[in-house]
């Protein structure tokens, strides 16, 4: 017949053939004790409960290196749920540091995208603007981005609409030099 030691609450017959009722009464004893310490290093109650099954797990399967002695199975409990939870921990670490990267690459939502297109094309014609020849540029800006009709830039400038007109003609074809063609379709349908 094996030996069994009764302690208190525990059964510790370690090689009995009934030593599920053992890791039962060590179960009852330590699991609420054992959640709530992983909770203290965890914060997270569902991993804490997953890690002291956990605990359990590995104690069973490593009880016959573990001695019989109450003290030395709690000390092994509380050190390898201390150790697991530690390790949920840097292995959650890792996660978040991984999902912060991920979303780094993660493609931008389309109205920011649309930003950046319109605003990378409004500066690419803005510098094709100034670098045409002093009089384009004048009448362009007065047109494109005053707003201003043919007759009120020909009373500004003391020209005649029919010169407006042409400049303004010789103005989009020397940006289509050298504008591409969606800046170019860009400045047409905004400015006219």
């Amino acid at each position: 017949m094996h030996k069994i030691k009764k302690i208190g609450y525990h059964l510790l017959g370690i090689d009995l053939p009934n030593g599920e009722i053992c890791l039962k009464s060590l179960f009852n004893e330590y699991y609420d004790r054992l959640v709530y310490f992983s909770v203290q290093l965890t914060k997270d109650n569902e991993q804490a409960q997953d890690i002291v099954q956990e605990a359990f797990i590995k104690y069973w399967d490593n009880r016959e290196r573990i001695s019989t002695n109450p003290i030395a199975i709690k000390n092994y409990l509380y050190s390898t749920v201390k150790n697991l939870s530690l390790n949920a921990l840097r292995h959650n670490k890792i996660v978040d540091h991984y999902a912060l990267q991920q979303q780094a690459y993660e493609p931008i939502d389309q109205p920011v995208i649309d930003s950046i297109i319109a605003s990378e094309l409004l500066a690419e014609i803005h510098n094709a603007i100034q670098s045409l020849p002093e009089n384009y540029r004048v009448i362009s800006v007065k047109s494109f981005f005053e707003g201003k009709k043919n007759q009120e830039i020909a009373d500004e400038l003391g020209i005649s609409i029919n010169t407006v007109k042409k400049q303004k003609q010789k103005t989009i074809q020397l940006l289509r030099l050298k504008l591409n063609s969606e800046a170019l379709t860009i400045l047409l349908l905004i400015f006219q």
